[in-house]
């Protein structure tokens, strides 16, 4: 299966420049593997608004009530000048296409949550309570329907298996789109209905319901209700039982013609998936295997057996969460 490669906003820091305040880079294997198959656009709000590296660190502090950005040592206040940066950036992102962003996590710019928070510079306590960036509060703000996690996040599997799904995803419905025909539409919806059901049966009925069109829309309406639709429904991750029950419906297209060893061969499978023992591309194999043994072209092109390159998938670097 060919793949869109996706737009991804990344912070310059991780794997692109030594850009930190000590003059280091982040180093990311999660973000080197991804790099083939993706387009990444990338700056360092700290360093274009001004500041060297290395520097002096930033942090957020909370001064009457309010939160401002300010050098750590010497309390030089850059607040209004990373706002000013970061919604002139977050208009001007908007002309990339993006898919999603990766972030720098607990950065007091570019962090999207987790961020510490102090009562003032220098030595000083830290607040009992966290926020997020300033860049990356905005970018959370003008960009919630697209994926924003941080580098941290992602080195969990199931987080980064989200992430993947949810890009990849969008950058086929947005190569389509650049056509706006419904009968590519149609085999969108068609190819994509198994992985939909995984994540949201209600939503797949409504995006069914759009691309139907009885109600004779203009092509581009109908294209912009579906997309508002599926990035609804690719927000919320998918559960084990929901992907359970998916491949469970696909085990019924051929449970007829397996035998009893090859059902309990699968449905022990399931149980160890069930039981976080394996992930569910281990069950993905078999089924996308039946459906070809079986030759039922339906099922051939879903997505749910692929919803991104296969090369991606690790379980050894998971972290939590298979």
């Amino acid at each position: 299966m060919e793949f869109n490669k996706p737009n991804i906003f990344i912070s310059k820091c991780i794997e692109q420049d030594h850009c930190r305040y000590d003059g280091s880079m982040i180093t990311s294997e999660f973000v080197k593997t991804l790099e083939p198959y993706v387009n990444y656009v990338y700056s360092c709000p700290e360093m274009e608004i001004g500041l060297p590296s290395p520097r002096e660190a930033l942090r957020i502090i909370v001064e009457d009530g309010e939160e401002r950005i300010v050098s750590s040592k010497s309390g030089k206040d850059v607040t209004e000048d990373m706002v000013t940066y970061s919604e002139n950036k977050a208009d001007e992102l908007k002309n990339e296409n993006l898919d999603g962003f990766i972030l720098k996590g607990r950065s007091p710019s570019c962090g999207v949550k987790d961020v510490k928070m102090y009562k003032s510079f220098g030595k000083s306590q830290i607040i009992p309570k966290k926020t997020s960036g300033v860049f990356g509060g905005i970018i959370d703000d003008k960009f919630s329907m697209l994926p924003i996690e941080d580098e941290g996040r992602l080195t969990n599997f199931s987080i980064r298996e989200h992430f993947y799904t949810r890009i990849f995803t969008t950058a086929r419905f947005k190569s389509i789109k650049k056509n706006m025909k419904m009968g590519h539409l149609v085999k969108f919806h068609s190819d994509n209905k198994y992985l939909f059901m995984a994540y949201n049966q209600g939503r797949l009925k409504t995006l069914g319901k759009i691309v139907a069109n009885h109600e004779k829309k203009k092509v581009e309406d109908v294209y912009k209700e579906y997309e508002l639709e599926l990035l609804e429904l690719l927000k919320t991750p998918t559960s084990s039982k929901r992907k359970m029950n998916v491949a469970l419906h696909i085990l019924g297209y051929f449970s007829n013609d397996l035998s009893s060893k090859e059902k309990a061969y699968f449905l022990d499978l399931l149980q160890q998936y069930m039981d976080s023992q394996i992930p569910f591309s281990n069950l993905a194999s078999v089924l996308e295997m039946w459906a070809i043994r079986f030759e039922i072209d339906y099922l051939n092109t879903q997505s749910i057996f692929n919803p991104f390159p296969k090369d991606l998938i690790k379980v050894t670097d998971s972290g939590k969460g298979l």
